[in-house]
């Protein structure tokens, strides 16, 4: 076979493929879906904070098969669906419900590189909902649960010693009728509830690395003493001949190093660094490597910033959130982080930045980030951003339950140990996942009272496993006198009804303006808004009023508040912009000086 036709058979197999996928149904879309490329899907390196140089992007058309739980791998598949793109989202081209009734199976192959011959190869997973066994060659060989987290594999004794490599996924996903956090997600989508996400929504990728390898790492700052602690974990911990080394570098130059063995607290030391702040993200590199008799066998490219979250009572006597021990009103809106195109998933890296950005031209200097887990790589742009983040951790079990002081909605309806032990694991792994990232400074454990339990308990664990940042127990829910936050939900203006003189007082959330734009909804009727206006100048009008309200409660003691919301989502029309981002709802300028004023009331 001549180079030239096989050349021109490889550019028809590529052609072929790209042809046999477009995105499904006929809702609205971003600009963005039309950039989506089949053969090249999300291709940036997925984990910023652990950056490998060598890697496989697995992403593209999968097979795919919905089959009754509990069976064995389909002998034959339904057609290809595009991962990472949750089956019921357009951009998987697929848009297929699943339910508890079946499991979503996924099944591709791929090549080991011949340059990563005598390396370890592991098989890593940005997300799937929710529960996921993994094949290597027709052998089981792990199984993880939770839909927001990632998770790895070592799948170096699985694969065969030359040739193709089978893959193959299982996912079982009950949603709502399941204990597990699912946040906005319901099967039966209405209001304020969203379409259900099934199976694999973030990055799959492969890489070569030593047997003895970086796994985790978890670096925070002391700017009252200067220095940063790091933490390094790896697959052999156990290894102490191995040497951990971390070198701290500014544009280049080294300015600070330590050694140690793997799980120990290093300790660098940096005299009066650049602080990290919403007006100067300033972002230091990390060098990490592990050390084998002095030989370099596995390195990291990472990095790091100075900065530090705190509360302390103002010169009137309220307690007030310090951004590098001074007073910083935090002001952002709601986002949900959903996409009419991909739901869970945005089409691509720009979009997955574009909310991001406008959000801080806008004038805002935070984002809630309600009830869902973003990629990694969102949280490494809202560090490069400078923009501040409150992490919810997803709802579950047993919805809203508003009944005072009674979690999970009463003698007959707590949750189980499996579902508490589910709990901590999962919030655990999504405090793991962002213990790095310095935008990261409010830990929010439950939303309003949904599924909230043993608030105390859960609190006490959250300030426990990271005092470096602040918790806010109960964003809305049943407020118990623990934490450091009171936060209080108020729609649609902005409403001071409690008030806690041991804790910072916020207002969670509030606004709701809605404004229907016609070739821009999810739905063509039954649209969903707090109130509900004709217009941009209406809606800005009303904006504004409310953050003139807004600016009196910061004299009076709020330190932070959250505005709903970024975008419209499915049957929610209030959005600052269109579901599909392509319409912006308010006149900009206006909406980002009345935002620096609030934030100026108490920052002049």
């Amino acid at each position: 076979m001549n180079k030239t036709f096989l050349l021109l058979l490889t550019f028809c197999v590529t052609i072929s493929a790209g042809a046999q996928w477009k995105p499904a149904g006929d809702k609205i879309k971003t600009s963005w879906a039309e950039k989506v490329d089949p053969q090249s899907v999300l291709p940036e390196y997925p984990r910023p904070l652990i950056e490998r140089g060598e890697w496989q992007n697995l992403n593209g058309l999968w097979s795919y098969a919905v089959a009754p739980k509990g069976q064995a791998e389909p002998t034959a598949f339904d057609g290809q669906i595009l991962v990472p793109f949750a089956i019921e989202s357009s951009l998987s081209g697929v848009q297929k419900e699943v339910g508890e009734a079946n499991e979503l199976w996924y099944k591709r192959e791929f090549t080991i590189p011949s340059s990563w011959k005598n390396r370890s190869v592991i098989l890593n997973f940005g997300a799937v909902d929710w529960k996921t066994d993994v094949f290597v060659n027709d052998i089981l060989i792990g199984s993880h649960e939770g839909g927001y987290t990632p998770f790895s594999f070592d799948i170096t004794p699985y694969l065969s010693s030359q040739g193709k490599q089978k893959l193959v996924v299982r996912v079982w996903d009950p949603t709502d009728k399941g204990y597990q956090a699912i946040g906005k997600q319901r099967v039966k989508p209405e209001g304020i509830w969203y379409t259900s996400v099934t199976g694999i929504w973030q990055t799959v990728w492969i890489e070569p690395v030593a047997e003895n390898h970086i796994t985790t790492l978890k670096t925070i700052p002391n700017i009252d003493n200067g220095t940063l602690a790091v933490t390094v974990t790896t697959s052999v911990p156990c290894r102490t001949s191995d040497i951990i080394s971390v070198e701290l570098l500014d544009k280049g130059k080294v300015l600070a190093t330590a050694k140690g063995v793997a799980g120990k607290e290093l300790r660098l030391a940096v005299s009066n660094p650049t602080l990290w702040d919403t007006e100067n993200p300033y972002l230091y590199d990390l060098k990490i490597s592990v050390l084998s008799s002095g030989k370099k066998t596995d390195e990291v490219k990472s990095y790091a910033a100075f900065r530090k979250i705190s509360a302390k009572r103002d010169a009137n006597g309220l307690m007030r959130m310090q951004l590098n021990n001074k007073d910083l009103f935090q002001y952002g809106p709601l986002d949900q982080g959903w996409w009419p195109d991909g739901l869970y998933t945005a089409p691509t890296d720009e979009a997955l930045l574009y909310d991001i950005k406008k959000t801080k031209e806008w004038g805002f200097n935070m984002i809630r980030k309600h009830v869902k887990v973003e990629p990694a790589r969102w949280y490494t742009h809202c560090d490069r951003e400078g923009i501040l983040v409150w992490q919810d951790m997803p709802s579950g079990d047993f919805g809203n339950n508003w009944e005072p002081h009674v979690y999970g909605g009463g003698t007959d309806k707590k949750r189980s140990e499996q579902s508490i032990a589910h709990y901590y694991q999962e919030w655990k792994e999504i405090m793991d996942l962002c213990a790095s990232n310095p935008s990261v400074v409010v830990w929010v454990p439950f939303n309003e009272a949904w599924g909230q339990f043993d608030t105390e308990k859960v609190v006490a664990w959250t300030a426990n496993y990271d005092p470096s940042r602040l918790v806010n127990p109960a964003s809305g829910g049943n407020h118990r006198p623990c934490g450091d936050i009171l936060d209080l939900h108020n729609y649609p203006g902005p409403r001071m009804f409690l008030f806690d003189a041991a804790r910072v007082n916020v207002l969670g959330e509030y606004g709701g303006i809605g404004l229907p734009l016609t070739d821009h909804l999810w739905m063509k009727d039954r649209n969903w808004g707090y109130i509900q206006f004709k217009n941009s100048d209406e809606v800005t009008a009303e904006y504004v009023k409310y953050a003139k309200q807004l600016q009196d409660l910061v004299k009076r003691g709020f330190s932070a508040a959250v505005y709903t919301q970024t975008t419209d989502v499915e049957g929610e029309v209030n959005g600052l912009m269109t579901y599909d981002r392509k319409q912006i709802k308010i006149n900009e300028a206006a909406v980002r000086q009345a935002n620096q004023e609030v934030i100026k009331e108490l920052n002049p």
